[in-house]
């Protein structure tokens, strides 16, 4: 048993290296952050006009600080009623940058918005009466070589 399983072992050591050199057909890109938003019936234009006045300031000053590449907000225009009105998206440069992020965000949102991170939490909340977040997903781009 234990000389199958040693040459279990040899053999995948000698043939991890051919497989390290194998050129992949794509390199790894951005990460990007997806957030589904359902806005509640009659507050879209509240909505959108919170995202003028708080979320932009804030992504912005992100940007500046280089912390994301950009973002976007894009409306569904499919019309179904059980996909999301809105997606909030976040492009960051790679996974690490993603490491430590509260840390660094923190700090400079509420300098930006005037609100401690305990008063924006209940701002987040308060916008519940606005909408819905139906959910977030965090993709990377794969570049075609």
């Amino acid at each position: 048993m234990k000389s199958i399983l040693f040459a279990a072992v040899i053999a995948l050591a000698l043939g991890a290296p051919v497989h390290a050199q194998e050129a992949l057909p794509y390199t790894e890109g951005a990460v990007v952050e997806v957030t589904s938003v359902d806005i509640m019936d009659g507050e879209f234009d509240h909505y959108m006009e919170y995202l003028q006045t708080k979320y932009k300031p804030r992504m912005e000053a992100q940007k500046k600080a280089g912390i994301i590449l950009d973002y976007g907000v894009y409306q569904n225009q499919t019309g179904k009623d059980e996909d999301a009105d809105l997606y909030l998206v976040v492009f960051y440069p790679n996974m690490a940058a993603l490491d430590g992020l509260r840390e660094r965000v923190d700090p400079l949102m509420t300098k930006v918005s005037g609100e401690s991170v305990s008063q924006a939490n209940t701002a987040f909340a308060a916008r519940g009466k606005m909408r819905n977040i139906m959910g977030n997903e965090l993709l990377r781009e794969l570049k075609l070589k």
